[in-house]
């Protein structure tokens, strides 16, 4: 599996290292090929099992583009970045090798009278 940065500006291992407490929602894109969907969803199914049982871990859900779109977004919260980072160690994808995933972390952000954080 190839992985691209979502930010051009800040990396994913810049806000694992920087981003202070709290809990944050890991959102990440995946584009697969027509012929790959079946063993992406399969590999994604295993790896976020994986996810579940780890500590800090408080959901996941996986999105798929309509019309039979190849791009999926996985959108998994947790406790802390803290949590995340720990799970992420020694962890190997099992997606097909030419998914690219776009992985990054987010926060709520209050906009007035929108939605708050």
């Amino acid at each position: 599996m190839q992985v691209n940065e979502m930010d051009r500006h800040v990396t994913l291992a810049q806000q694992i290292e920087n981003a202070g407490d709290g809990p944050v929602i890991l959102v990440n894109k995946f584009d697969v090929a027509p012929d790959d969907i079946s063993q992406f969803l399969s590999s994604w199914a295993e790896d976020a099992s994986y996810f579940k049982r780890q500590p800090g871990y408080i959901s996941a859900q996986l999105h798929r583009g309509v019309a039979g779109s190849g791009v999926f977004l996985n959108v998994a919260v947790w406790e802390s970045v803290e949590h995340f980072k720990r799970a992420q160690a020694g962890f190997r994808p099992k997606a097909p090798e030419n998914v690219v995933a776009a992985p990054h972390l987010f926060r709520k952000v209050a906009v007035s009278d929108v939605c708050v954080a």
